[in-house]
């Protein structure tokens, strides 16, 4: 496979990572991603951000988030977040 190939593919997947998390399971909370595997929406968010910074594009955080999120991070929020049950807390708590 070549090297473009391989770029388009890995872009496809993200693409896809990012419609299922803001589109297809909404229903998921940030924490119990971390609880589960260590990162969450803002994490991809940021990660995105600082690949444009380290390309020379400045990209700040609130602007990495809505890159990703498709909205002003307060509008998810208000829109898909719910308190975190005590367990998830104690648990991100006892892991982070």
């Amino acid at each position: 496979m070549d090297d473009q190939t391989k770029l388009e593919l890995e872009a496809a997947a993200f693409r896809r990572l990012q419609q299922h998390l803001m589109q297809d399971r909404t229903d998921v909370q940030n924490i119990d991603m971390m609880n589960l595997a260590g990162f969450c929406r803002n994490c991809l968010s940021r990660w995105y951000q600082e690949a444009a910074n380290e390309r020379g594009i400045d990209m700040t955080k609130a602007e990495g988030r809505e890159a990703f999120y498709g909205m002003p991070f307060e509008e998810w929020q208000a829109k898909h977040q719910t308190e975190a049950s005590p367990e998830a807390q104690a648990a991100f708590k006892e892991s982070h």
